[in-house]
């Protein structure tokens, strides 16, 4: 499976909840970053080395970026990698199972993350549209999901429309 990008990086989609009533973990960069800013993603990152397996890439910037431990996650599955436009990533998704949000004590990295997110599956299905927006003065017209005052767009909307399609078979 291919897709553009010159960087390749992986995120984890973290499943709680599942199969009764699933939701998704999130972050919500900081404000000031100077890439993505603002923006809802999943964590993950680039690979500290060519050769570090992208799996243990998504656990090791998982655990950076919200104190989710490796051993807390049941890597389940992978979906197809997505390119990212503006950074030229190739984004390695992971799908991997772990408890309740309340019962892990997921903490945000001060560095990077302004908060740390979870909805329910539902309410993501509910929150989709495709809409206008204008990034670097460029309009697109893309995919998203809006729950309660978040917005999630780009390359997160793409692996989560992605995810949320191969569930609901």
């Amino acid at each position: 499976m291919d897709a553009h990008g010159r960087t390749d990086a992986a995120v984890l989609l973290p499943l709680y909840g599942w199969p009764r009533r699933p939701g998704l973990v999130f972050t919500e960069r900081r404000p000031d970053l100077r890439r993505h800013a603002g923006e809802i993603s999943f964590p993950g990152g680039r690979q500290d080395e060519p050769d570090e397996d992208l799996r243990t890439t998504a656990l090791r910037e998982s655990n950076e970026e919200i104190g989710l431990d490796p051993a807390a996650v049941e890597l389940v599955g992978a979906l197809p990698p997505t390119g990212t436009f503006v950074t030229s990533y190739k984004v390695h998704p992971f799908v991997g199972l772990i408890a309740e949000p309340a019962e892990l004590e997921l903490a945000p990295n001060p560095a990077e993350v302004g908060a740390i997110l979870h909805f329910g599956l539902d309410e993501l299905r509910e929150g989709y549209g495709m809409k206008r927006l204008v990034r670097r003065g460029v309009p697109i017209r893309t995919p998203t999901y809006t729950v309660e005052r978040h917005l999630i767009w780009g390359a997160t909307a793409r692996i989560l429309g992605e995810f949320l399609e191969r569930v609901s078979r």
